[in-house]
């Protein structure tokens, strides 16, 4: 028996050093290591010998498999290395071309960037459904049942909800503030949160409209909220997205969501206030509305309007990190051309 394993060894050697490919060393290993192998079958056959024997063929015999496995592997990066021919003049010594890298959206960056000035002011980041109804869209926030903001000129309803109302008519959200309800019925007072995502309305689109764009919102709810409170959350927005202090005004408007109602502007940046064509002379920009939550908000959210107070924004972030890059198109940004995107990778 070890007659017949030293000639498998021989034989097995010979024909991995002959080896030209690949598949040629493993039809070799499979012939020799294989279930149904040479070197196999003589393992197999080792309990057939004189007990006398079968220690010693046993020992020859694994040695062998060893042996052979080596000498496949060690093969295998022979070949591997004959074939890694380096092409003429090229020089290995050379550093590489470092892939090109992808980059963060201009807005998504932006949203990233007030979550975490928001998360260090004790924020939690809240996210909804971009699927409402006219329960969650409408109704919970006061919104008259005639108001035009119902029709299909303004709001994208879901084919299927025709003749339905409430929570059974469907729709693209048209605002994040029926998301700020969601949120007060799922958690108990006081809190604070942000509320970043795209909204949708059935807009003609031009330079500074889109039928899709991003919205930032915040909520602070306790029960007693100074008015300051409210000019914090709007400061910190301004100066994360212009990176520094913008000065702001609040002047009274009306919204069916909150009461007293603010519209709130900012400084022209452009001409630091003192009148330009991007501001119309004024020297202020309208950037966002604001004020506490209407009492009718706050009961469809489950709490009581007479035992919590609560300050609420709402942003158009598209607009403003136009002015942030001094961007003129709205539509740009929801291009998906990379010559565009790729000025802020």
């Amino acid at each position: 028996m070890l007659d017949e394993l030293e000639a498998l060894r021989q034989a097995a050697e010979q024909e991995i050093t002959a080896a030209g490919s690949d598949a040629e060393l493993q039809a070799v290993r499979t012939r020799y290591l294989g279930k149904k192998g040479k070197l196999t079958a003589v393992l197999k056959g080792i309990s057939s010998l004189p007990p006398a024997e079968r220690g010693a063929t046993g020992q020859a015999a694994n040695q062998l498999k060893r042996a052979l496995s080596e000498a496949v592997v060690a093969r295998s990066e022979a070949l591997l290395d004959a074939a890694a021919v380096l092409p003429e003049g090229f020089d290995p010594t050379r550093p590489g071309i470092a892939p090109p890298a992808g980059g963060l959206h201009p807005i998504t960056q932006m949203i990233y960037d007030l979550n975490d000035a928001f998360a260090t002011l004790g924020f939690e980041i809240y996210d909804g459904p971009e699927i409402s109804s006219e329960l969650y869209a409408f109704d919970h926030l006061n919104f008259p049942p005639d108001h035009p903001a119902r029709e299909t000129m303004d709001t994208y309803w879901l084919g299927g909800s025709e003749g339905r109302s409430g929570a059974d008519r469907l729709c693209l959200r048209p605002h994040l503030t029926g998301g700020s309800v969601r949120y007060m019925q799922t958690h108990t007072p006081p809190f604070r949160f942000v509320y970043p995502g795209r909204v949708f309305r059935n807009e003609t689109t031009d330079a500074s409209h889109e039928r899709a764009f991003c919205q930032y919102e915040a909520l602070i709810m306790d029960r007693r909220l100074p008015f300051s409170g409210g000019k914090l959350l709007v400061d910190t927005i301004l100066e994360v997205v212009f990176g520094r202090e913008v000065p702001i005004r609040m002047r009274a408007g009306f919204f069916p969501f909150v009461e007293p109602g603010f519209e709130i502007d900012m400084q022209c940046l452009v001409c630091s206030g003192s009148g330009c064509s991007v501001c119309k002379r004024t020297g202020w920009l309208e950037v966002m509305p604001g004020g506490p939550p209407h009492p009718e908000v706050l009961r469809a959210g489950g709490l009581d309007p007479d035992a919590w107070e609560g300050f609420y924004i709402n942003v158009g972030l598209d607009r403003l990190v136009m002015m942030r890059y001094g961007v003129d198109d709205v539509r740009l940004f929801h291009s998906g051309d990379l010559r565009f995107l790729n000025q802020f990778a």
